[in-house]
């Protein structure tokens, strides 16, 4: 009997989500297969979030969750329309969040409503002297506003993100002050900022704070197209490069990510952010502190494999 109550919650969580009626159109992405109907950046144009009007409900976990076993060391996975955890582990730990910071530039780049096209530079206080990280950018680079902000998303660029801190009105620490002012605005308890890079691993947060940033950052069209680009070419210093998002599930024909960041310094260990379309329904993943090369992929890929898996051993039988 507890075992059949069990598989009944089970199958009521994961069966709430949004359909394609519940959400506003828009965006400009390829299409989704025929059965979906909805083109794929219309459906994450429409997600209507619940994050802000009330609390996430509490336990909600799928059934067979004691089974997914992950490496990452803080995790949350989140339905996005409805405000249930799915699965958690350490949600509320504060961490170092290294360069998924850079949602938060983006999004108090975009709020402060610039012009876009204006010509922006690398300077020599846009160079990495805590970490000593390279880039291909050089001092004197010059690139629109909007290809800033795409590399600085799409790439994970520090210089980028830091010429688009020191090009705000008031400079970096004005930049800084406004973006920990967002962070208490979105109601992240949990959230500091330092810097606009994540270098420093001042930066931190919870996982229960990112998945509300994950959700006020998907309002945003030009994050979400900057954030899942796969690749793109720039012209550096009159020579044509190219750059790579730095998440290699957004290529991946069996994803459907609608906004991702990753991140990594030594202190924070690597990070993942990603709003993902799971069994049809929107979903937040945050996966925290993870080791190896390859271990925060390796979760990401878990967590759909465990979500899909249980929706189809609890799917009720035809007939």
């Amino acid at each position: 009997m507890k075992k059949t109550l069990l598989m009944l919650l089970a199958a009521a969580i994961v069966g709430v989500g949004v359909t394609p009626t519940d959400v506003e159109a828009a965006g400009k992405k390829k299409a989704v297969p025929a059965k979906k109907k909805a083109p794929r950046a219309a459906k994450q144009a429409r997600v209507k979030s619940v994050l802000y009007t009330r609390a996430a409900p509490r336990g909600a976990s799928l059934d067979d969750a004691h089974h997914l076993a992950l490496q990452s060391s803080a995790v949350l996975v989140l339905d996005q329309a409805t405000g249930a955890v799915l699965f958690e582990k350490n949600s509320g730990a504060v961490l170092p969040i290294a360069s998924i910071t850079k949602l938060m530039t983006a999004m108090v780049v975009l709020d402060a409503k610039p012009d876009l096209n204006e010509t922006l530079s690398i300077g020599e206080d846009d160079v990495d002297i805590l970490k000593g990280t390279r880039s291909r950018l050089k001092v004197g680079t010059h690139l629109a506003r909007e290809e800033m902000l795409r590399l600085a998303l799409m790439s994970s660029e520090n210089r980028a993100a830091s010429a688009l801190s020191r090009h705000f009105p008031g400079g970096r620490e004005a930049f800084v002050a406004a973006m920990n002012q967002k962070a208490r605005s979105l109601g992240l308890v949990d959230t500091r900022f330092q810097d606009p890079t994540g270098l420093t691993a001042a930066n931190v947060s919870s996982p229960r704070d990112l998945a509300k940033m994950v959700d006020a950052a998907h309002q945003y069209p030009l994050i979400r197209e900057f954030s899942t680009t796969s690749e793109g070419e720039f012209s550096v210093a009159g020579r044509p490069q190219q750059f790579r998002n730095t998440n290699t599930l957004v290529k991946s024909p069996t994803w459907e990510i609608g906004l991702s960041k990753t991140g990594y310094i030594s202190e924070a260990g690597k990070c993942l952010v990603m709003q993902a379309w799971l069994n049809n329904k929107p979903t937040i993943i945050v996966l925290l502190d993870s080791w190896g090369k390859m271990t925060r992929i390796g979760d990401a890929n878990r967590i759909k494999r465990w979500v899909e898996s249980a929706s189809l051993t609890q799917r009720p039988s035809a007939g």
